[in-house]
């Protein structure tokens, strides 16, 4: 599967649960470790579970093993270890202190439904 069909996925997951403000970063430019970073912001942290099992649902039922998960239990910030897409489902106030997308700043970073486009 392409990481671009990964990010999708992962997407329409996140937007299936009401998922807000997400953000896809391409951080192929800037680290080895991973291609794409998909965030989200959730409500609670019942809500934040919700979504990164969702995620973690669509991606299995196309074949995709996660390579690992960490946050379920607490559901202040989960991550979803897909390889090469990373998902972050955060509260809204984890997001705002740990500003991933200032962090990024520099790499390509889209919001709502769509990647970069790359030529």
């Amino acid at each position: 599967m392409q990481n671009e069909e990964l990010v999708k996925i992962a997407i329409a997951a996140l937007e299936d649960l009401k998922g807000q403000d997400i953000t896809t970063i391409d951080v192929r430019e800037k680290t080895s470790v991973t291609d794409f970073m998909v965030i989200a912001s959730g409500t609670s942290s019942r809500h934040v579970k919700a979504m990164a099992q969702e995620v973690l649902e669509k991606v299995k039922e196309q074949g995709v093993r996660p390579l690992g998960n960490e946050g379920l239990d607490s559901g202040e910030w989960a991550l979803l270890d897909l390889g090469d897409v990373v998902v972050h489902v955060m509260q809204v106030a984890t997001r705002q202190f740990y500003d991933l997308e200032r962090l990024w700043q520099g790499a390509e970073q889209s919001r709502a439904h769509h990647l970069p486009d790359h030529e």
